[in-house]
């Protein structure tokens, strides 16, 4: 899975590899950050056993 976190992508060629692309103007919201951050946290504990 990639999630475009309002970095530039070349549409051109991802659509070549993604089988959904949907386009968000501004980037992603708060939730959408929020839970990014909360899942990354969840993967390190996970990973250091904490």
């Amino acid at each position: 899975m990639v999630v475009d976190a309002g970095y530039n992508v070349d549409v051109g060629s991802a659509v070549e590899r993604a089988c959904l692309i949907t386009p968000v103007p501004g980037g992603v919201g708060p939730m959408t950050s929020a839970t990014l951050l909360e899942q990354t946290v969840d993967a390190a504990t996970r990973q250091l056993g904490v």
